[in-house]
């Protein structure tokens, strides 16, 4: 609505206000909650009558002028700040005569709503109806803060229920009640309510439609109460109407609570459980949903960058509530930039923030010999500006402040720093590294962390307060970015030194976390350099470490979950080296833990997906069992899981490619039993999902390799129903993709094993095409990728079979098959004596037999 417009309409507004009560509580600000309202309302071109402390006669004496006086207005608007009652689903205001010794006396001595509601619907064209009339328990005597009702008569008791009860949408009218239907709002400890105090702030802002005022007085309201107090809306406004023209643009906070109007109703519910979980206020968290394009990330990114967000709030908040300053306006600034951070109004604190700064700025400049502790305050002001934009996911302007930090304490000298300020000078440089990792610097990243081992070395020397040198470890392992030798190093050392740590220190059981993410660390180097026992050593000691801490504290989700990644690195070490009883144990331990978890929280898609993920390890194992049907249903199951939350969330990608990956498995169990068409319908579905994914992102080598398996898992049907050329065709796509990946990255086994898997498929089909050369030369490339992978690892049971198959796929083209089946068969023997034939390996033995039976 334009200026002009608003001029041109007649608003007018009664405000009724009871705190002087003569036979319940008293309350302290109604009056003054009345008054406020007059005042902002005048300012609105409203003409305001102010009714206080009035009888129930007088009550309805000024509804009758006000129906009388204000007939035919444009918008009329009734405010009541007072105690307020529902009684059998009849909501009632409390003038101060109100009666409660019965029943029927309360009744007969309180306001029906629906007298407010008829007087606004017959004064004008829309009616506003708002009651800050929720306070609590009126029959309490002194006791008490707030504005709801319950009653202490035992006749009244089952009927009086506290708060205010729903309205249900009214024709023309809006409804704002202080708080939720049922729930009690506070009275408030200053002058005015929150609801008032909120109410009056943003109902003058330029440029808000009323029901937008409405949205931000809820949640600043909801903010202050710590989710305790949730102010109720309910519209039946047919156009839109503005309280004030628009002027100005909004602040940041109150245009993301406006933006949250359109977020779904789930990620709210998101939103709220992480701020619940973090007793944080949602704007920042509001923030993060919108600037990340939600749409576009999976569930699990979504809560993970919600996660950060808060955990990067809670941090500054708590160094602004204990970072004190020698300045005093120094300090009541950091208080000021607190509250608004509090508020979720970074933009303002950091405003604040900003003046503080300035104040350290001058005076260091001015005050030479105060030089050092100016330059180490700003220093700590600009440290918690960094942790303000971090908290907003700003991380171009937390990398600027964290980089004036550290040039701020470089003027300052290292001689000169306390510990405390040796402490945050180390923080920025943790923070810098992760938020150059973050946003794709590794070279800068690199520096920080650098320095940051650097500093932390020279420290351990010289402190001997034990937590500096686990920072020292721990910063060694974040600075594990060379070669797989330099990073085994570096973990092992960081390992020894948290291990001495923790003997010296054993209440410190954080510090057997960071001792047992080490361990995690040293045992994945460990596997990608092939030394197979000595990574499921250093996993077990580390599962150890975990089973302590999660039977510590058997609560800590966060600490089971920790335990089932040990489990599945265990499992699938085992796997790797034949020893399937190992591996199973170990996954179905996962598995347990996992759905005990899900079973708590069944909505979180991060621990569904979990479960979905252990029920596919699992079917993997029943397969080398050779228990196909018993492969199927498991992964039947995980992929019943993986539809679910692809329903919640479509646009998930790496829920799609769970899909995909699912399809794929039930495809191979289908194929184990012989189930061509079935197989072959799965295997397709498989495709077409691999295909959207890989078109969507051609840089996505996971996606890429998952579409040339795809292919091949197609091709290898197409075969078999005797559609040579249609397979041919799609494991000549294939190849091209895994010919590109094995050239791209050639130290990576797996791209390597895929090339090999393709080029034998390529060969079996040349081969009964009669393409004898084509059929030679593919064997060959394949045999000698499989040769080089089991000279790699001759303790990894799965290229040791992989060499096997190649060499029977070779004898059919070789020159002397013989010698080669004999080499086959004794390397099957060997891996079945030493316990690392899976059983449905086995008929290999019979096989190689029978096949050296038959060459002359």
């Amino acid at each position: 609505m334009s200026t002009a417009a608003a001029v041109a309409e007649r608003r007018v507004a009664l405000i009724i206000a009871e705190d002087g009560y003569r036979l319940v509580r008293p309350l302290a600000n109604p009056v003054h909650d009345g008054e406020a309202m007059a005042a902002a309302l005048k300012k609105l071109g409203f003409e305001v009558i102010l009714e206080t402390n009035r009888d129930l006669r007088r009550m309805r004496r000024a509804l009758d002028d006000f129906r009388l006086d204000a007939k035919g207005a444009d918008v009329a608007l009734v405010y009541f700040s007072g105690h307020g009652v529902e009684i059998s689903g009849d909501n009632r205001l409390l003038p101060i005569d109100a009666d409660a010794s019965s029943l029927d006396a309360l009744e007969k001595t309180s306001l029906p709503l629906e007298e407010v509601r008829d007087s606004v619907a017959a004064t004008a064209k829309v009616g506003l109806i708002m009651l800050d009339a929720c306070r609590s328990d009126p029959f309490s005597g002194s006791s008490g803060e707030g504005r709801g009702a319950t009653s202490l008569a035992k006749d009244v008791s089952d009927k009086v229920k506290p708060g205010l009860g729903r309205i249900g949408r009214a024709e023309n009218i809006l409804f704002a009640f202080s708080a939720a239907p049922g729930e009690t709002a506070a009275d408030g400890t200053g002058q005015n309510s929150p609801f008032t105090t909120a109410l009056t702030k943003y109902l003058g802002t330029d440029g808000l439609e009323i029901r937008s005022v409405l949205t931000l007085v809820q949640q600043e309201v909801y903010d202050l109460s710590r989710g305790k107090q949730l102010p109720y809306v309910e519209s039946g406004l047919p156009k839109v109407f503005f309280a004030a023209a628009a002027k100005q643009q909004l602040p940041e906070r109150e245009r993301l609570l406006l933006a949250m109007a359109d977020v779904t109703p789930e990620m709210r519910g998101e939103v709220e459980q992480v701020a619940s979980d973090a007793d944080m206020p949602l704007a920042p968290l509001y923030g993060v949903l919108i600037s990340s394009d939600a749409s576009h990330l999976s569930a699990d990114s979504l809560n993970a960058r919600l996660r950060e967000a808060a955990d990067a709030f809670v941090k500054v908040r708590g160094e602004m509530r204990t970072l004190a300053s020698d300045d005093p306006q120094v300090t009541e600034l950091r208080r000021q930039a607190e509250e608004q951070l509090s508020l979720g109004a970074f933009d303002g604190a950091r405003a604040i923030l900003a003046k503080a700064a300035d104040i350290d700025n001058v005076s260091r400049n001015a005050l030479k010999a105060n030089f050092v502790n100016r330059t180490l305050s700003e220093a700590a002001t600009r440290f918690l500006s960094g942790g303000a934009a971090r908290a907003d996911l700003d991380y171009a302007t937390a990398i600027k402040d964290y980089e004036s930090v550290l040039v701020l304490y470089g003027e300052a000298g290292q001689t000169d720093l306390t510990l405390d300020q040796a402490d945050r000078q180390i923080r920025t440089l943790d923070e810098l590294g992760k938020l150059y990792t973050l946003v794709g610097n590794t070279d800068a990243a690199g520096r920080a962390f650098a320095a940051l081992v650097s500093n932390l070395e020279l420290r351990s020397a010289r402190e001997t307060d034990p937590s500096v040198k686990r920072d020292f470890a721990v910063g060694n392992i974040k600075l594990a970015q060379g070669d797989l030798p330099e990073a085994l190093e570096n973990y092992r050392t960081a390992r020894t030194m948290l291990r001495d740590l923790t003997a010296a220190e054993p209440d410190r059981l954080s510090w057997f976390s960071d001792f047992a993410m080490a361990d995690d660390k040293i045992g994945n180097v460990l596997v990608t350099q092939g030394d197979l026992a000595g990574a499921s050593q250093i996993y077990q000691e580390g599962l150890s470490v975990k089973k302590q801490l999660a039977d510590n504290e058997p609560e800590r989700a966060e600490l089971q979950r920790d335990l089932t990644i040990s489990y599945d690195e265990i499992g699938g070490l085992a796997r790797v080296m034949g020893q399937l009883d190992n591996a199973q144990m170990a996954n179905e331990e996962s598995l347990k833990i996992r759905l005990a978890l899900a079973e708590k929280k069944p909505q979180d898609a991060e621990r569904q997906r979990d479960v979905s993920v252990s029920h596919d390890t699992i079917g993997d194992l029943k397969r080398e069992r050779g228990d196909a049907a018993g492969a199927l249903a498991s992964y039947k199951a995980g992929h019943a899981i993986v539809e679910q939350l692809v329903g919640r969330d479509p646009d998930n990608s790496e829920l799609k490619r769970d899909l995909s990956v699912g399809n794929a498995k039930m495809g191979n169990a289908l194929s184990d039993q012989e189930e061509w068409p079935a197989a072959l319908a799965a295997y397709r579905q498989a495709l077409s999902i691999a295909r959207v994914l890989a078109a969507s992102d051609p840089a996505n080598a996971d996606w890429q390799r998952d579409l040339s398996v795809s292919l091949e898992k197609v091709a290898g049907i197409l075969a078999i129903q005797g559609d040579r050329a249609g397979a041919l065709k799609a494991y000549t796509d294939s190849f091209a993709i895994a010919d590109r990946l094995a050239k791209l990255d050639p130290a990576n086994a797996d791209w390597q094993r895929d090339l090999s898997i393709t080029l034998s498929e390529i060969g079996m089909l040349k081969a009964k095409q009669r393409d004898v050369k084509g059929a030679r030369q593919a064997f060959q490339d394949s045999l000698d990728i499989r040769q080089k992978l089991a000279r790699s690892d001759p303790n990894n049971a799965t290229w040791q079979r992989d060499l096997v198959v190649a060499m029977i796929d070779y004898a059919q083209v070789a020159k002397n098959p013989k010698t080669v089946l004999s080499q086959a068969l004794d390397m099957t023997l060997e891996l079945d004596r030493r316990g690392r034939l899976a059983p449905r390996y086995k008929f290999m033995i019979k096989f190689l037999r029978d096949r050296l039976a038959k060459v002359k």
